[in-house]
């Protein structure tokens, strides 16, 4: 999907050098092949262009960036691990794009405060294991999290599969080191659970996708490492199961229960169809599947989970399941439900929803949905998956068996309307936890509070007058 784009103001080469002296010349990127991997995004759907890729490697660095594109009116794009799905780490204009990828220290770790200090192009992957190896959790998990980093998880305000049990990203910063569009500095980094000193500024900066400043770096919470981790792979003959499973679980396991993953029968046929080395866990096919697991810091976690087990199988809930015996048995549960996406490329043209419900309306939402979309395209496919436990259901839709892809993605904005009135009328929210980028920016007046609108463009007037900070994305 190309976004219609206004002829780019040129940066001239007098420009350009000032900004590659800024990072030095093996840091400012102007080869063409270079700059391809920064401008192009893994499903392509979005493609953008860039004269300049600037690749700082300190906080004052992106200080003298944004001071010279302030004094110049030249557009940044903050990018961290590029694996955004809603446009909003794509220079769509020719926009210079900032990478943070080489900011990746982890500053601090401090295990009596149960903080980690680290910076934005730091991995989420390297943080889980740095948290890890001094016997703390970092909980913030999805499945870009080998490539992702912090600071575009915090730019979205990622959610995850740990959200149930721990929130999400917002949740779990303390405080932020963010750089102003004039070139100021802004440090709330903090390793205080309280401070009550006024307006809370650093989550202004959370969920913005750098369109008020840029953030780099930030102080995390760490949590106690669980000693027990059970999972287990149900089968269901409905999502109205797959609810009453999640009360029975959230009452046996109060908050240990860490995940609660919903899965329609379709997910698990295009996995073993398309995944690599992926297999049904069960012997036979259910409408719905759960996988949940208990999380632990003593060593009661199996027992949880068979007591929530069997009693969803005597209430009549519970068709089939199948604990993890081993390690890898959970890593081949958890591996399912990371390929769902990718094993929907195959299957061709795939229009994508990131959604929440009230959870209680989580069932009915689906099939409301299912029934109007079908009805617009007939043959349509409907994929829901996600997390049941928050109420974010990841509702994609796959074209008609043999039709043209073109002509199905050139329907997706039909579709998205379709969904979006049925999300809004149950009291939901079109962007759960990818962000409003470009791909729901113009949908975003229609179903925010007009005062917040005004809040938000008021905000953004002040803290970034010139427009320079990833204009265009969000408002």
């Amino acid at each position: 999907m190309n976004i219609v784009q206004p002829p780019p103001a040129p940066l001239s080469p007098d420009l350009i050098a000032r900004f590659r002296a800024i990072v030095g010349d093996k840091y400012g990127v102007t080869d063409a092949a270079e700059i391809t991997p920064y401008v192009t995004e893994e499903r392509n759907l979005y493609t953008g262009h860039s004269p300049l890729v600037l690749r700082p490697g300190s906080t004052a660095e992106v200080s003298a960036i944004s001071k010279l594109a302030s004094e110049t009116r030249t557009a940044l794009v903050p990018q961290g691990g590029n694996t955004g799905l809603v446009g909003g780490q794509t220079p769509h204009h020719g926009e210079v794009v900032l990478s943070l990828r080489r900011m990746d220290k982890i500053r601090d770790v401090d295990t009596q405060s149960n903080t980690m200090t680290a910076e934005a192009g730091a991995v989420l992957q390297t943080l889980q294991q740095r948290a890890s190896d001094v016997d703390r959790l970092f909980p913030l998990s999805l499945g870009a999290e080998g490539s992702c980093t912090i600071g575009g998880n915090l730019s979205t305000n990622a959610g995850g599969t740990g959200a149930l049990a721990y929130g999400v990203a917002r949740a779990m910063a303390l405080g932020l080191e963010v750089v102003l569009a004039d070139g100021r500095v802004l440090n709330t980094l903090s390793k205080l659970k309280k401070d009550n000193t006024g307006y809370n500024l650093h989550n202004l900066f959370i969920g913005a996708e750098g369109t008020l400043g840029i953030i780099t770096a930030a102080s995390l919470k760490l949590f106690p490492k669980p000693r027990a981790v059970e999972t287990a792979f149900v089968g269901l003959h409905s999502s109205e199961a797959a609810l009453k499973l999640l009360e029975i679980s959230q009452n046996e396991a109060a908050g240990s229960l860490t995940s609660f993953e919903l899965l329609a029968e379709i997910c698990i046929d295009f996995c073993v169809k398309h995944g690599p080395s992926i297999r049904d866990p069960l012997s036979k096919r259910y409408p719905w599947y759960v996988l949940m697991e208990v999380s632990s810091p003593r060593d009661d976690a199996r027992a949880t989970l068979e007591a929530i087990l069997a009693r969803g199988i005597e209430d009549g809930i519970v068709d089939d399941a199948v604990m993890a015996e081993n390690l890898s048995q959970r890593a081949a549960f958890w591996k399912l439900r990371e390929v769902i996406s990718p094993a929907q490329k195959p299957e061709g043209g795939s229009i994508k929803h990131d959604v929440s419900v009230p959870i209680a309306a989580v069932p009915a939402f689906i099939e409301e949905a299912n029934s109007a979309v079908v009805k617009l395209i007939p043959g349509s496919r409907p994929v829901p998956f996600g997390h049941l436990g928050d109420g974010n259901i990841h509702y994609n839709v796959s074209q008609p068996v043999g039709g043209d892809t073109k002509t199905f993605l050139d329907r997706w904005h039909e579709v998205n309307a379709v969904v979006f009135e049925i999300v809004l009328k149950m009291g939901g929210s079109i962007s759960a936890e990818h962000g409003i980028g470009v791909m729901k920016r113009d949908e975003l007046p229609d179903v925010k509070d007009k005062v917040a609108i005004e809040l938000m463009r008021s905000i953004k007037a002040m803290l970034d007058p010139l427009n320079i900070m990833n204009p265009g994305k969000v408002l």
